[in-house]
């Protein structure tokens, strides 16, 4: 009730085009409340049906690597892993920002089995470094969560001529996960974890997208096309996988308050950032649907699937699910990233 009245005393205020009076509306007491009542149904609404903190489930004597681990999501889920007793490693661009992330997780979890490993996804030969690193170094890997992603970028191309979001956001985790494939195989049960976006809905595939043609630099339209890759992409390697102990999922975080559109134009990130206070997801609470499928037992033996931010399974569109479509794009992804 307090919502429909605060919505007909703006509408009437809109109308007359008093902009004192709608100032005066604003800052109205019945419109905050209002305000708040909504902000609060939204926000025990986003609750997700699986709580992280209620899971017992330990990872004593596992390996996980979190990509982009430094801030937001990644952070969270690396963070959580600690606290289960995994041995962490947080795969960051950025040494500084790394070891900032670093420090906070073993002073938070009294874990000091977690670690830096530097690597920039969007560069394949960075990827086949650290891949290598990890190889030598590891003697298992239990998870693998791709989480590193970029949005909002102008028209870049990498030195080995990729767009510079399809290299960051796909084509550098593809690499990632399949030079990591043997090691994980090794030591099955594993899983494999890659964040994608409800925003593949809206995504397209054309091949040329890769070295950067054909593609619209406006908002989130190249994110979009990334995101619907990794689904494909995902749902084609869990049926590669079918049999090894591997499993393979994508999942939604959710509409999350996090860095991702330290890209984007100030007044994008201003009115993101004022709505999101209210209404958007956490880094914390973005990171459930992941660690859902990283560590829950109901997901154990899950593969080739999408989960929403509620933990839910779901359908992805219908592209994601085309398979004729995502043998060809697992292949093309092969070639583009096989060292020549």
């Amino acid at each position: 009730m307090a919502s429909q009245q605060g919505s007909k005393i703006l509408i009437d205020a809109l109308s007359s085009g008093n902009q004192m009076v709608l100032l005066d509306i604003l800052c109205h007491p019945l419109w905050a409340l209002s305000t708040a009542v909504l902000a609060l149904v939204v926000r025990l609404q986003r609750r997700g049906r699986w709580d992280p903190l209620a899971c017992t489930v330990r990872l004593n004597g596992k390996t996980a690597i979190v990509t982009g681990a430094n801030t937001g999501i990644g952070k969270f889920i690396a963070m959580d892993f600690a606290r289960r007793g995994a041995r962490v490693i947080l795969a960051c661009r950025s040494e500084a920002r790394g070891m900032g992330a670093l420090n906070e997780i073993r002073e938070k979890t009294g874990n000091s089995d977690v670690h830096l490993r530097l690597v920039d996804l969007s560069s394949l030969d960075s990827v086949r470094a650290f891949a290598q690193r990890i190889v030598e170094e590891e003697n298992a890997l239990h998870i693998l969560v791709n989480n590193a992603a970029v949005s909002g970028l102008p028209r870049q191309i990498t030195k080995e001529g990729f767009e510079m979001s399809f290299a960051t956001n796909h084509l550098g985790p593809f690499l990632l996960t399949n030079l990591l494939l043997d090691l994980m195989k090794r030591s099955a049960p594993a899983r494999i974890v890659t964040l994608s976006s409800v925003n593949h809905m809206k995504g397209q595939v054309d091949f040329s997208h890769f070295h950067g043609e054909n593609l619209t630099y406006h908002m989130d339209n190249v994110y979009n096309h990334t995101k619907l890759h990794n689904i494909i992409c995902t749902n084609e390697l869990a049926h590669r996988l079918e049999g090894t102990g591997v499993t393979a999922n994508s999942v939604h975080p959710g509409i999350v308050m996090t860095e991702v559109l330290r890209n984007y134009p100030f007044r994008i990130r201003f009115v993101f950032n004022i709505i999101g206070f209210f209404f958007f997801k956490s880094p914390e609470e973005g990171a459930v649907s992941s660690l859902y499928c990283a560590v829950a037992e109901e997901t154990e033996g899950i593969t080739g699937k999408y989960f929403d931010s509620d933990c839910s399974l779901v359908l992805p569109s219908a592209l994601a699910r085309d398979t004729a479509l995502a043998v060809k794009d697992f292949e093309l992804c092969e070639r583009l990233t096989s060292k020549l």
